[in-house]
């Protein structure tokens, strides 16, 4: 039986990144992120964009993951990104009530960076644009041509001039 277990979204950070380090050297980055759904107003007859809020994880995995990392790094409340990852369930019991909890979130594989550079998303000229990171048991794949995060083509390299980018 076949399962698959993959979200792509496009959206931005409602919180600013919260960074822990784990006693292994590993890291992880919380943060809230906001997509919208289009939904008709059965009042108005007017499509309304309805928010959907999630809570996301980014994990720096291997010798070459350094998701958490670029997270903390780049990304601010509001920042604009596309997110590729998977969802998880924890399951927990509440100790005031002694209910069970639970709360379904994003596990962070790979984002783009989609705020243009003069937005002041935090990056310098030639900056991050792209982060990859590899499940465990994967090697890293560098897709992005040299460096281990992506960048966008320079004008003198022959890609389009930042002022041509519509956003």
């Amino acid at each position: 039986m076949a399962n698959l277990n993959k979200v792509m979204l496009i959206g931005r950070l409602t919180r600013d990144p919260e960074c822990r380090a784990f006693s292994n050297g590993g890291k992880v980055a919380k943060f809230g992120f906001a997509v919208n759904n289009r939904a008709k107003n059965s009042q108005t007859g007017q499509w309304e964009d309805v928010p959907v809020w999630l809570d996301c994880e980014a994990y720096n995995r291997g010798d070459y993951g350094k998701l958490a990392d670029r997270v903390e790094q780049y990304l601010k409340k509001g920042s604009q990104v596309y997110l590729e990852g998977h969802l998880k369930l924890d399951q927990w019991d509440d100790k005031t009530t002694g209910q069970k909890r639970s709360a379904l979130r994003i596990v962070v594989d790979e984002m783009q960076f989609l705020d243009s550079r003069s937005d002041g998303g935090g990056r310098g000229p030639g900056g991050p644009r792209s982060q990859q990171a590899s499940a465990p048991g994967d090697s890293y794949n560098d897709s992005h041509g040299g460096d281990d995060f992506g960048s966008a083509p320079s004008p003198a390299a022959g890609g389009p001039a930042e002022e041509s980018i519509p956003f």
